[in-house]
């Protein structure tokens, strides 16, 4: 598919990045001399676990719902998550004036659970091993006339994802590298999108769980491919397939998909917390991952890394880090 048919364009990146300008936070740009010495490189962390709701999902929910019409707004939204776009829905509607519905597994994490009714959302559970998330929202759409807003799958949503790496790379200028945790793909398709325009020669590289490798499988075959619900301790990244919107951007802009196992995620996060006194929950670390453990050889090459999110359940951190092993 040619870059002119994709969903989304670096100008819809950049009309985003306006809509959010003075909502959303700038968030920092983070360096370690350790992380370069693990990495063999230099590394810059865009650090989205300090965005509003702990994640970079506010980027896409808010920028979504903006461009809705008002009549659209008056219906309200609807949208299907396991926390953090759920998350960032809710503030989004809030902020915006908007009531939000939220479909979540009854098994998501408890604190994001508690963040999103507290946000102000209408939360919907359901099983995740026997329901399918986006029929009950496509009913509650069809009956309430509300607009679904999926994780990832959404043209609004990737543009405003995608203004992440438009801020990494204003700061930082070029990069040879960036590292992207991957889910769905919407982070990684916007992403790859701003790399395009503001990075040319960069080689952008989606991060999964060994256990849910289903973008890796979808690029590197052509096709979406589905996969059962990820066991893994990436929540973010449980999701089952990337989306029809995202897919055609992955192929056009990402060069390859790689995987970190769950060891690694845990290492990861005791490396941040140890070293550089932040908390980054399992998914948001899968990139970080790859890179300090070297998925790739790096040669003093200049390298972005996007760290989605922040959002972990207090005792599964402390239990991860505790049993995590230090890099050698």
């Amino acid at each position: 598919m040619a870059a002119t048919e994709l969903a989304v364009a670096y100008a819809d990146i950049a009309a985003a990045a306006k809509r959010l300008e003075g909502v959303a936070y700038k968030t920092p740009v983070l360096t370690s001399s350790q992380a370069d010495h693990q990495a063999d490189a230099s590394v810059f962390f865009k650090c989205e676990n300090f965005q509003r709701v702990g994640a970079f999902k506010f980027r896409g929910a808010y920028n979504a719902i903006s461009c809705l019409s008002e009549e659209q707004k008056q219906q309200g939204v609807v949208a299907f998550s396991s926390g953090n776009h759920a998350q960032g829905m809710a503030l989004a509607a809030r902020m915006l004036g908007v009531h939000a519905t939220i479909v979540m597994p009854s098994n998501a994490p408890a604190m994001k659970l508690a963040a999103t009714r507290e946000y102000g959302a209408e939360i919907i559970l359901y099983d995740r091993e026997r329901e399918d998330r986006e029929v009950i929202a496509a009913q509650l759409s069809a009956e309430r006339g509300c607009a679904v807003i999926p994780a990832y799958d959404h043209a609004d949503v990737i543009a405003g994802q995608g203004t992440a790496a438009k801020e990494l790379f204003d700061e930082v200028g070029p990069l040879d590298y960036l590292f992207v945790c991957t889910g769905g793909g919407g982070l990684l398709s916007g992403c790859a999108i701003a790399a395009a325009q503001l990075s040319p020669g960069c080689i952008v590289i989606g991060v999964e769980p060994e256990a849910g490798n289903d973008a890796q499988q979808s690029l590197r075959t052509g096709n979406i491919v589905h996969i059962p619900v990820p066991d893994t301790i990436a929540d973010g990244a449980q999701t089952q397939h990337v989306g029809k919107l995202v897919l055609p951007i992955l192929q056009a802009y990402v060069k390859d998909i790689v995987t970190v196992s769950d060891d690694q995620l845990r290492t990861q996060m005791r490396f941040f917390a140890e070293r550089m006194k932040i908390v980054v929950e399992p998914a948001g670390c899968l990139a970080a991952a790859a890179v300090l453990h070297r998925v790739l050889p790096f040669a003093r090459e200049k390298v972005g890394v996007i760290v989605s999110g922040g959002n972990v359940d207090m005792e599964l951190f402390a239990r991860s880090i505790a049993v995590a092993k230090p890099f050698s």
